[in-house]
């Protein structure tokens, strides 16, 4: 199985509400490194499904579309502000 954390997603811009400091997520491994490190909360429904869904793009399972949607979802429910480009 080959791994490639380095996928890039369309850029998701998180803003922590508690603090005011913004994150910019435009790989799988910057995504996987916020959730593991930073994110607020570390049981939430959406927040295991964006750690999986990000696991699932690193080894090739899933696409980074999934991922950015993942990612918003979780956001939405840890009370993250996420800035999203439409491409």
């Amino acid at each position: 199985m080959e791994w490639n954390a380095s996928r890039r997603i369309e850029p998701i811009i998180l803003i922590f509400t508690d603090t005011g400091r913004r994150r910019i997520i435009r790989t799988a491994r910057e995504a996987a490194e916020i959730l593991i490190k930073e994110w607020p909360l570390d049981d939430g429904e959406e927040f295991l499904d964006a750690v999986k869904t990000c696991l699932d793009v690193i080894v090739g399972e899933s696409e980074p579309d999934q991922l950015r949607e993942a990612m918003i979802r979780a956001a939405n429910e840890a009370g993250l502000s996420a800035i999203t480009v439409v491409p």
